[in-house]
């Protein structure tokens, strides 16, 4: 699985790989992996992303077009 929205959010922030890298505690290589789907990205890394972009694992995941996170629980 390819993973086209990781980097185009990245890109969209003027983001390096090493800067997301360091964030998710991952050497840039793993991070490269996770972008162009060598290496699946572990749910809580997902989680972690899109908690930072403010989005949903599903918009990430290409599962849905809508960037906006749904309601948390008790929001």
């Amino acid at each position: 699985m390819t993973y086209p929205r990781l980097r185009n959010l990245r890109e969209d922030g003027e983001l390096l790989q090493k800067d997301l890298a360091a964030y998710l505690g991952v050497a840039q290589t793993t991070y490269s992996n996770y972008e162009i789907g060598e290496r699946e990205v572990p749910i809580p890394v997902l989680i972690k992303l899109a908690n930072y972009y403010h989005t949903s694992v599903d918009y990430l995941l290409g599962l849905t077009a809508v960037r906006k996170p749904y309601p948390r629980e008790g929001e």
